[in-house]
């Protein structure tokens, strides 16, 4: 399960009578948790191979975001790193958007997912402009929110800069009552947990690890998995989409879990940490909020595969204490964000039931 989803789990345990909307879902695809609200979908669902394309209809997806009707309620809560935060909301409601980060791919990311090197010269170059206007939008919806919370402080100043908004910091949720240490056979591998997209930078680690001779495990599916397995060697492995019982297992067994991209916050980090792992992580973003350099892991300032490989090959990690690893992963326990969302959310509301009365 991917940090966006364990966020709105616990906002759906917040407010248990919550109607759910998406832009499409696939059943089987989430929690029971989840698929038990029977979220309401647009008409993105109906379009063709929705399910496996659904990224080739992101340029349709502001006209859907913007047909749902919102008109019976009173408070909504987005999570959004696409177009959820533009729904159009009655003048009366309230809207609160959990932000896990602007559009990257819109923003400052284009040219990692449509690189000419990915898609090729006229694709890139047909691309370019629906990704600006794409921005434009984004940037000119932004006012529809009253009030962003961001996932991470590294987030919440990408807000400032793309919206021109500031936003409180509420971290997401980690499961830390499920993820705990236990005793286990322990690998001299490392460990990656994570979607396989491009700025993920998974390659790096395969290098990384390739030059450290040590093995390496990857859990996860994505666009990104065809291309990894032809750069991988014999000590990669690629385990697919794993259930929770078996990623805590990975967890406890690995030697460090690696974060070779720059994350807006990381919840994988942080469950590898709430099980005693320490982590190896680029130190940039979210993982200067969520790894302690030289307590809970090494932050590397380059982002290479020798960098990445010297920290591999020394003895820095074998130090650190999985006790002091756990106690840090404690503080964005799942008890500390329904609490923090909580009253984000009643401190949105509060004026106005002053004002009611």
């Amino acid at each position: 399960m991917r940090g966006g989803e364990r966020a709105l789990e616990g906002l759906c345990r917040l407010y248990p009578n919550a109607e759910l909307f998406t832009l499409l879902h696939h059943p089987g695809t989430v929690s029971s948790l989840l698929e038990e609200r029977q979220p309401h979908v647009s008409f993105v669902q109906q379009m063709p191979f929705s399910r496996r394309l659904y990224r080739h209809y992101l340029p349709i997806f502001p006209i859907a975001i913007e047909q749902f009707d919102f008109d019976r309620f009173d408070l909504i809560i987005s999570t959004s790193h696409c177009v959820a935060k533009s729904i159009v909301k009655p003048g009366r409601a309230r809207h609160l958007c959990y932000c896990f980060t602007p559009m990257r791919y819109a923003w400052d990311q284009f040219e990692v997912y449509f690189g000419v090197e990915r898609i090729g010269p006229v694709a890139n170059a047909l691309a370019r402009p629906v990704f600006r206007q794409l921005a434009r939008w984004d940037a000119g919806t932004s006012g529809r929110v009253d009030r962003y919370v961001a996932i991470s402080n590294h987030v919440a100043g990408r807000i400032q800069r793309y919206y021109n908004r500031p936003a409180a910091v509420v971290y997401p949720p980690v499961d830390t009552a499920f993820f705990h240490p236990a005793p286990t056979e322990a690998s001299p591998a490392a460990l990656i947990v994570s979607a396989l997209v491009p700025y993920k930078r998974i390659d790096l680690a395969i290098e990384a690890c390739r030059l450290a001779g040590i093995p390496l495990r990857i859990i996860g599916v994505g666009p990104e998995m065809e291309r990894l397995r032809k750069l991988a060697g014999p000590k990669v492995k690629f385990f697919g989409n794993l259930n929770d019982e078996a990623v805590r297992e990975q967890y406890r067994q690995a030697k460090v879990f690696l974060l070779p991209g720059e994350e807006e916050f990381g919840i994988a980090p942080l469950e590898a940490q709430a099980c005693g792992c320490p982590v190896i992580a680029l130190n940039r973003g979210g993982a200067q909020e969520t790894v302690i350099n030289e307590v809970t892991g090494v932050l590397v300032n380059e982002c290479s595969p020798a960098a990445f490989a010297s920290v591999l090959c020394s003895n820095r990690i074998s130090k650190f204490d999985k006790s002091a690893i756990r106690t840090h992963a404690l503080r964005f326990s799942q008890e500390h964000f329904l609490s923090n969302i909580s009253e984000a959310v009643s401190g949105m509301i509060a004026p106005l039931e002053d004002g009611a009365r």
